[in-house]
């Protein structure tokens, strides 16, 4: 004999009944009891109707006439005409019966726990008579059993204890003396030895389930339900969840105990007893194999890992006890516990630091209020001598938890845990494993808790793929280039890298624009969505990334905006990483710059700015990996503007120098202001963030520029410089005369040279004539050349060379920084 239940969604409505009808009637089924729950969402109603009757309001008639209409409609659209009278009957009966216990609720303004158990087991006496009637019309032969005969409990109503040794006795005699194989059953309900309607706490149709199993040693449980069984996460907030397709009785009861709503607690302890396989299907998908719960398991996990699952309980308070009066006197865990036993209130997880000093509990929510006077009071005398603290209380918290048999005497799965919710600035404020490794349990912030699902469901199950979350401030020329390759490069990375890069928030100047409901962007068509997305306002587009919170996020800033650059400490603190096409931050005062580096490592998050420096050239890598492998930095010499190599090269005195300046800021080689580039302060920057990377401190006024620009092209607008330097072009045609003469090019260099000790040193920018036995001289338009005179490199540098201007290279370079972070 087997033993079925269809609860939720499978008996929402008729169709769905005739749909859990056609997999009873199949031939594995030909000796079976079957134990349904309420209609959907009848419970609830029956809870209402009882809750507005004692408060005296007269609602709770409607409520009822409604509910009988369902039922009635139900039955209708299930029978055939001519098999509708008794089930009508008896769906009449069971709600003049319930408008009478009601309607008494209602005069003594009063709803006990046994009243109230009386009411809501009508959902499950109402459903399983509509469906026994439904059975026996299709010519099945079917008993329909009363659970509260059968299922005997103490009195605790509402969450009642069973009776097993009555309960079983009961279950035999009515299957003896039946000459039926079919038998269907109310679950839920039962009764104690008065014979007052008990319930089985809400879900305990499930339970109801198993004990009928362990009575008739049933040969399996299905449970059948809406979901193709137990899920390595829960499936609302991953989107990669996948069935769990085996797993052991005490692995399902740690994944049900925290929080996965598939089956109910309870439910196991009954069929692990008698060795009964529990399953888990899926009503609408019967042919899925769903999840199957065994004594022991040798079967690999979803992942062919150690890690089963990932649960979460939701809506949780900490209450921590804690006191120099604690410290080595036995019983103060004994009085907590009491205290919070006495008032009913379950604690969920448990604490305590070695030295004894403190303790901590999670419980439920709504039961702080009694739990904090309970310890109050418990403790009133220790409070008083202030031997312990007041108690602290904290609010709107959340456990996740992973689980797996596999997990005991298995080293660093603790620290793949709390590492991976650490890099997503996730903050842990309680942990819990018990001896059985069974399970590791962390407390979160509840707005932190999908995230942390997430996050610990990609480190632990999602071999496929990585995701990561970009949002970019700045859709310009550079901007663009970078989402044409993100887009370009998608599926690429998808597919060979197992790489998922989501593009999730786009901000201009003027509109910002979010992914909804954790999607992301549709990079083909992103200008168009942007047309009609909200007005910009940069710290509502940060408090946008900052409440989305979702896991490995990166801001990646590609201008030139001092604004933008000053939020980059607010997203790091909260560990989301920066990406920074912009050089204000890193070339802002080195106290700034220290800041920001010190929050990057303080919340173990990338800061990464390469494109800082030689756009898509490996500048600032390679300079890292020389000081991390140990080598020291002696000198730098650099041309690191590609505009001003791009100009020179292409100024020979035969067309204005203006005209060479607008055709390198037309082809997008310049800053917005080229005075930025041909005045040298975006190489002063530059060389300065290079002398910073190598470890020195160093500010903009400690830099020697050695400009070549007269002094009025600096006044006035960008207008007002083209102008100026039109009206100096006899000053500019002598420059390159002058270098001419001796076989030189004109190259703009920086230098930076260490100081003996390694300790600070010097650096300056300027014009130079480069002999063609120079480095520099064979530099060819927009590109950029940096050497790396070091110990190891002493008389032939390490070079570093190629394009260092133009949007596309930059874009790839910003790309590669973004790859970096994952």
């Amino acid at each position: 004999m087997k033993v079925i239940k269809f609860g939720g969604t499978s008996v929402a409505n008729a169709e769905n009944i005739k749909q859990v009808i056609n997999i009873v009637n199949q031939p594995q089924y030909l000796s079976t009891i079957v134990v349904v729950s309420a209609l959907g969402g009848v419970t609830d109603l029956l809870i209402s109707v009882g809750t507005d009757a004692a408060n005296a309001k007269e609602q709770y008639k409607e409520t009822l006439l409604n509910l009988e209409k369902r039922h009635i409609e139900t039955a209708q659209a299930l029978l055939p005409i001519n098999n509708q009278s008794a089930c009508i009957s008896s769906v009449k009966q069971n709600f003049n019966e319930l408008e009478d216990i009601c309607e008494g609720v209602f005069r003594l303004g009063e709803l006990s726990s046994r009243t109230k158990d009386r009411i809501i087991s009508f959902g499950e006496l109402l459903s399983s008579k509509i469906i026994y009637f439904y059975i026996q019309s299709t010519g099945s032969k079917i008993d329909w059993i009363d659970s509260r005969k059968a299922i005997k409990t103490n009195s605790n109503f509402g969450f009642a204890a069973v009776n097993f040794i009555a309960t079983t006795d009961s279950i035999k005699a009515i299957i003896a003396a039946s000459s039926n194989t079919l038998f269907i059953a109310p679950g839920f309900i039962a009764s104690d030895a008065n014979g007052f309607t008990t319930t089985l706490g809400r879900g305990g149709s499930d339970y109801t389930a198993s004990i009928y199993a362990a009575a008739v040693n049933a040969e399996a449980v299905e449970i059948w339900t809406d979901v193709t069984g137990m899920m390595t996460a829960d499936p609302r907030w991953v989107a990669n969840a996948r069935t769990i397709p085996h797993t052991s009785y005490r692995e399902a009861m740690e994944l049900s105990h925290f929080g996965a709503k598939v089956i109910y607690p309870p439910t196991i302890q009954p069929a692990m007893d008698k060795n009964i396989p529990i399953w888990i299907k899926n009503t609408f998908l019967p042919k899925e194999l769903g999840t199957i719960i065994e004594h022991v398991t040798t079967a690999p996990s979803a992942d062919g890992g150690i890690i089963t699952g990932i649960s979460s309980i939701n809506q949780l308070a900490l209450l921590s006890l804690e006191g120099s009066g604690m410290i080595g006197i036995p019983g103060f865990s004994k009085r907590l516990f009491e205290a919070l036993a006495n008032e009913q209130v379950n604690v969920i997880l448990i604490t305590q630091s070695s030295s004894e000093h403190s303790i901590c509990v999670a419980i439920n929510t709504v039961d702080l209020d009694k739990a904090k006077a309970a310890v109050d009071k418990a403790f009133e005398i220790e409070l008083l001598n202030k031997k312990v603290d007041p108690l602290r209380v904290e609010k709107e918290l959340s456990i996740i938890a992973l689980v797996g048999d596999k997990m005991k005497s298995h080293p660093g799965i603790a620290g793949r845990m709390f590492s991976a919710l650490g890099r997503n600035g996730i903050n842990i404020r309680a942990i819990a494993q018990g001896s059985s490794e069974r399970n590791i349990s962390a407390v979160v912030s509840s707005n932190d808790i999908k995230k942390a699902v997430n996050v610990l469901h990609e480190a632990f199950f999602e071999t496929s793929y990585k995701q990561l979350n970009v949002f970019i401030c700045g859709a310009g020329n550079v901007g663009g280039k970078l989402i044409a390759q993100i887009q370009q490069q998608q599926a690429y990375l998808l597919q060979n890298l197992n790489l998922q890069v989501r593009v999730t928030g786009i901000a201009t100047s003027k509109k910002m624009l979010f992914a909804d409901n954790g999607n992301e962007i549709d990079v083909s068509n992103w200008k168009d969505a942007l047309v009609n997305a909200e007005a910009m306002s940069l710290q509502s587009f940060v408090d946008g990334i900052i409440a989305k919170n979702l896991r490995n996020s990166v801001f990646v800033d590609v201008t030139a905006n001092a604004d933008v650059a000053g939020v980059y400490a607010q997203l790091l603190s909260k560990s989301i990483a920066v990406v920074a096409c912009n050089k204000i931050a890193a070339s802002s005062v080195y106290t700034n710059y220290q800041h920001l580096k010190s929050l990057a490592k303080e919340y173990n998050v990338p800061y990464l700015f390469e494109t800082n420096v030689g756009a898509g050239l490996p500048v600032i890598g390679t300079l890292n990996d020389l000081i991390k492998s140990g080598d020291r930095i002696n000198k730098i010499q650099a041309v690191l503007s590609g505009t001003l190599n791009f100009v020179f090269n292409n100024y020979d005195g035969t067309k204005p120098f203006a005209q060479v300046v607008k055709q390198a800021q037309n082809e997008g080689y310049t800053e917005p202001d080229p005075r930025l580039d041909l005045g040298g302060t975006d190489v002063m920057r530059k060389i300065m963030i290079l002398a910073r990377e190598a470890g020195n401190k160093m500010e903009m006024e400690d830099i020697t520029n050695n400009g070549f620009l007269p002094a009025e092209c600096f006044d006035g607008s960008v207008a007002d410089f083209y102008v100026a330097m039109e009206k100096h072009e006899a000053h500019f045609k002598a420059l390159y005369n002058a270098a001419a003469a001796k076989d030189c090019k004109l190259k703009f260099v920086a230098v930076f040279e260490s100081a003996p000790s390694g300790v600070g040193g010097t650096a300056s920018v300027g014009l130079q004539h480069i002999p063609a036995n120079s480095d520099f001289y064979h530099l060819y338009g927009k590109d950029n050349i940096v050497l790396f005179y070091t110990q190891r490199y002493p008389q032939q540098p390490m070079v570093v060379k190629g394009a260092g201007a133009g949007a596309d290279v930059t874009a790839s370079g910003v790309f590669a920084d973004i790859m970096r972070v994952i």
